[in-house]
């Protein structure tokens, strides 16, 4: 995978919902009618708005391949892409996209858990959909902070086949992971999109192997890598970029004038994901893989370093 530009779209904002306190759902359809690129639950999209690239999932249905959904949290921390869709985004305007792409693919299993908290319903709500499509048990827990605050509840109780549980917190207090997971099945797969507090507490309760998810930041970890300054050749451009122990590869890219696809520079969405051709690169990403990590494919360029004596990027 390159980090040249994705395919872009102008799309037409059909329809904006409020789904719940705070969360807005967006509709987004192609200005001529024509079908949009098909996609799969896990799915986000790269919004353009306010300045600003942002990813936002699809939770819609994807055999609808005339209009796109993405639950969008007005979110307090926001540095303003969230924000800019609140207040100035409306029906009838025209938003730049790229995508669908997807680091979250619904794996085939026998059954399922779906662990969400707060707006990280919406790729779940996408899976729980396709499992109840194939026919395959799924058991899903949303929490969130009170019954208002959580988006899509109608749709969660109109699902077939699997088991639904809502857990406001002012209720309830937290999920109860113990009783999420209870009996946790070898040939289960468990998805969880939400904080970080929760995602924490799924990792350590879930069998590496079984466990899928998505993060909305990056947590704060403790660094050990080497920060030392290394070359990386970038095959396509023909340019050699020397990137300093304070720099990363995806600004001495851009300093050198190359065009590059980016967003977070947190290691968490995937928009700088570039493939390596040679070298071994020092992961320090929180969404590839560990073995990923250790086939060396590709890498994010936006935090991940060189563990040899050079890179060659196709870039």
């Amino acid at each position: 995978m390159s980090t040249t530009e994705d395919p872009q779209m102008d799309l037409l904002v059909r329809r904006m919902t409020w789904e719940a306190e705070g969360v807005l759902s967006v509709e987004l359809t192609h200005p001529d009618g024509k079908p949009l690129p098909v996609w799969a639950p896990g799915a986000h999209l790269d919004l353009h708005v306010g300045g600003y690239v942002r990813q936002y999932s699809l939770c819609g249905d994807p055999e609808d391949t005339g209009v796109y959904r993405l639950g969008i949290l007005n979110e307090p921390s926001s540095r303003g892409g969230s924000r800019h869709v609140h207040t100035t985004l409306r029906p009838g305007q025209t938003v730049r996209v790229a995508g669908p792409r997807n680091h979250f693919p619904l794996d085939r299993a026998a059954s399922y858990v779906f662990i969400a908290g707060g707006v990280g319903i919406t790729p779940i709500l996408a899976m729980a959909r396709q499992a109840q499509r194939d026919g395959i048990p799924f058991r899903l827990v949303h929490g969130g902070r009170s019954r208002a605050s959580m988006a899509f509840g109608g749709e969660l109780a109109a699902l077939d086949g699997g088991e639904v549980t809502l857990v406001p917190q002012d209720e309830q207090g937290h999920i109860d992971l113990a009783r999420a997971l209870d009996g946790l099945p070898s040939d289960t797969l468990v998805y969880c999109c939400g904080p970080e507090p929760l995602l924490k507490a799924v990792e350590e309760a879930v069998p590496e192997g079984q466990l899928r998810i998505e993060r909305f930041a990056a947590p704060v970890v403790e660094r050990h890598g080497d920060d030392s300054a290394f070359e990386v050749e970038c095959r396509t451009s023909g340019v050699t970029l020397n990137v300093g122990g304070g720099t990363s590869v995806l600004e001495a890219a851009e300093n050198a004038g190359l065009t590059v696809s980016s967003s977070c520079r947190e290691g968490i969405c995937g928009s700088c994901e570039t493939r390596v051709l040679a070298g071994t690169p020092d992961h320090r990403d929180f969404l590839l893989s560990e073995a990923e990590h250790a086939t060396g494919g590709t890498m994010m360029i936006c935090v991940s370093r060189c563990a040899s004596d050079r890179l060659v990027l196709d870039l």
